[in-house]
C-alpha cells in the first residue's frame, strides 16, 4: 500500500526550498560576469529560464495527473516512452544529476558556515563541512521522514527572509531605475556572450522536477503535484528578479563580480552591521541546508524506484521500504555513497581549477533539459491521441517549454567545457542501456 505523507504545502515548500536558497546566492556574480555587469540582461535571462520552467511545469503536470507510480520522471519515461528510456534517464539522474547538485550545494553551505563563524575558509574546510551536512541530513531523513518534511517547510520559510530583506533594501536604497535605464543603452555592447549566463541561471532554477520523485508519497498526488508544479515556479521567478535587481544595485554590479560569493555578506554588513550580518548569514545557512535536504529527499528514492523495475544493479537489495522507518534505507545508503564519490571529484576539480567559472553541477543541469524535452513531446503525443482535449495544454504549453529548453541547451553549449560534459553523460547513459539489455535479455 502506498504511504501518502507529504501535503500540498510541503510539496510547494520542497520545490521552492530546493530551487531557492543556493544558486541565487552564489551564482549572481557568475551571471553578471557573463552579461558584462549588465543587470538588465541578467533579468532577461532569468525571465527566459523561468519561461521554460513555468511552461515545463504546466506540461509535466499533465503527466503527473495520469500516473502516481514511484519514480516521478522515471515513471513518466516508462509510461509514456519505454522501459529502456526510463532506465537511461534514471541512471543519469542517480549517478550524475542529483549527486552533482547535492555535493555542490553542500559545499556552498560550507562556504557560508565558514563565513558565519569566522573560520579559515579553505576549500578543505568547506568540503568537510559539506560532507558533514550531507551525512546529518541523511540520518534525519532515514530515521524520520516527518522530521525531514518539517525541516523542509521551516527552512523554506526562513530562507525567504534574507532574499526579501535584501531585495527590498536594494530597490529602496539602490535606486535601480537609472541603472536599468543605463543598461538598456549599453546592452548592445555586450555581444552574444550574455547567453552563456543561462548556465548559472539554469543552476539557480534547477530542482523543480525533483518533487516528482516523491509524487507517490504526496497526499492526493494527482491533484496536489500538478498544483505545486505550477505555483512554485511563479513564486521563484518573482523572488529571483527582485533579489538579483536589489543586490546588484545595492552594492553595484562591479562589486558583486569582484567579491564573488562574498557579496551577500557584504550586502548584509552594509545594511545591518556585523551583528545583523551574522543573522542574515544564519538565515542563508539554513536556506542552503534546506536545499540540500530537499534534494536528498528526492535522491534517496531513486535506486528504489529503479530497482522495483529491475533497472538497477542488485535490484533485490534496493527494492524494499523499511516497515519501521517508512523509507527505502538501502536505497538511501547507496545514494549517500554516490554523493561522497562526487564530493571527492568536486574537491579535485576545484583544487586543480579544472572547471574555471564552473563546477561539476553544470555537467548535468543543461543536459537534463534534453530529458525534459522528451517529457514535453510525450504531452504532445497524448494530445494527438485525444487524451488531452485542450489544445493550449496539449500543444501550446509543451511547445513553449521545448522552445525554452532549447534556448537553455544553446546557452549551455556556449560553455567551452560543454562537449566534455555531454560526452561524459552520454557514456553513463550508454552503460545504462547496455545494462538494461543484459538484465532483460530473457
Amino acid at each position: 500500500m502506498k504511504q501518502q505523507k507529504y501535503s500540498l504545502f510541503t510539496t510547494i515548500a520542497m520545490i521552492v526550498g530546493i530551487v531557492i536558497g543556493s544558486g541565487i546566492f552564489f551564482k549572481s556574480d557568475n551571471v553578471l560576469v557573463f552579461t558584462g555587469g549588465n543587470i538588465l540582461l541578467g533579468i532577461v535571462v532569468f525571465v527566459i529560464a523561468a519561461f521554460s520552467i513555468i511552461f515545463g511545469s504546466l506540461s509535466v503536470s499533465e503527466l503527473a495527473l495520469r500516473t502516481d507510480e514511484a519514480g516521478g520522471i522515471v515513471a513518466y519515461c516508462e509510461t509514456f516512452w519505454s522501459k529502456s528510456t526510463a532506465c537511461a534517464y534514471g541512471w543519469f539522474q542517480t549517478f550524475i544529476y542529483y549527486p552533482t547538485i547535492t555535493c555542490v550545494v553542500a559545499w556552498v553551505s560550507g562556504i557560508y558556515i565558514t563565513m558565519l563563524f569566522g573560520m579559515n575558509s579553505t576549500l578543505e574546510a568547506q568540503v568537510l563541512i559539506g560532507v558533514a551536512v550531507i551525512t546529518v541530513l541523511y540520518f534525519i531523513n532515514i530515521l524520520s521522514y516527518k522530521t525531514g518534511g518539517y525541516l523542509q517547510n521551516a527552512s523554506t520559510l526562513i530562507k525567504l527572509l534574507p532574499l526579501i530583506i535584501i531585495a527590498a533594501a536594494g530597490i529602496i536604497f539602490g535606486n535601480p531605475i537609472p541603472v536599468l535605464q543605463s543598461d538598456i543603452s549599453t546592452a548592445g555592447n555586450v555581444g552574444l556572450g550574455w547567453i552563456a549566463a543561462i548556465g548559472p541561471i539554469a543552476f539557480s532554477f534547477d530542482g523543480w522536477i525533483i518533487s516528482t520523485a516523491v509524487g507517490h508519497e504526496i497526499k492526493n498526488s494527482k491533484r496536489n503535484l500538478p498544483l505545486a508544479l505550477v505555483i512554485s515556479p511563479i513564486i521563484i521567478l518573482a523572488i529571483y528578479v527582485l533579489y538579483f535587481t536589489g543586490i546588484s544595485t545595492l552594492i553595484g554590479a562591479e562589486n558583486v563580480m569582484r567579491m564573488g560569493d562574498a557579496h551577500v555578506n557584504e550586502a548584509a554588513l552594509m545594511l545591518f552591521g556585523p551583528m545583523g550580518a551574522k543573522i542574515i548569514l544564519t538565515f542563508i545557512v539554513i536556506s542552503v541546508i534546506g536545499t540540500v535536504n530537499g534534494i536528498i529527499i528526492g535522491m534517496m528514492r531513486l535506486p528504489y524506484s529503479l530497482s522495483i523495475r529491475k533497472m538497477f544493479p542488485g535490484s533485490d537489495n534496493f527494492s524494499a521500504i523499511s516497515e519501521k522507518y517508512s523509507v527505502p534505507i538501502e536505497s538511501g545508503i547507496i545514494t549517500f555513497i554516490i554523493n561522497m564519490v562526487w564530493m571527492l571529484i568536486h574537491y579535485v576539480t576545484q583544487k586543480l581549477n579544472l572547471l574555471p567559472n564552473s563546477d561539476v553541477s553544470e555537467i548535468s543541469i543543461v543536459i537534463n533539459y534534453i530529458g525534459f524535452i522528451l517529457m514535453y513531446i510525450a504531452v504532445i503525443n497524448l494530445a494527438r491521441k485525444g487524451e488531452i482535449q485542450s489544445k493550449i495544454k496539449g500543444y501550446i504549453f509543451p511547445l513553449l517549454a521545448i522552445l525554452g529548453s532549447l534556448f537553455i541547451l544553446y546557452g549551455g553549449m556556449q560553455n567551452p567545457l560543454f562537449v566534455y560534459y555531454a560526452i561524459f553523460c552520454i557514456v553513463v547513459i550508454a552503460i545504462s542501456l547496455i545494462y538494461y539489455r543484459f538484465a532483460h535479455k530473457n
